[in-house]
């Protein structure tokens, strides 16, 4: 982040985000109270305009059916990767950030640049 690079948020970063601390909760590596302090300082950034609001194009759940179609036999992707790698490739990223192997060698597979 030190370079202030252009980073998106859709909708579907947002209900990801937001899972994942749940599932942290979930699984007791942080409290309740942890985790409404990390939505508290998510939601202050986001207000504060750290990353770039955009919404998902309509034809993204078309790319993602036909990527599942296509990769999922061989990759083993769920359908939030293909769902993410679609987002990525309509709203045409230059480089791609996970830290799922599956979603990292499916945007490989199609052409992202990953980090």
């Amino acid at each position: 982040m030190k370079g202030k690079p252009e980073l998106w948020l859709t909708p579907l970063h947002r209900a990801e985000w937001t899972s994942a601390v749940a599932q942290h909760v979930f699984r007791k590596s942080l409290t309740g109270a942890q985790a409404r302090q990390l939505y508290n300082n998510f939601e202050r950034d986001r207000v504060a305009g750290l990353w770039l609001e955009i919404e998902l194009p309509s034809t993204v759940f078309e790319i993602c059916i036909e990527l599942a179609r296509i990769y999922t036999p061989r990759l083993g992707t769920r359908t939030i990767d293909t769902l993410h790698v679609a987002a990525a490739l309509e709203l045409k990223a230059e480089r791609f950030w996970t830290f799922d192997d599956r979603q990292k060698k499916l945007a490989k597979a199609v052409g992202l640049k990953t980090t």
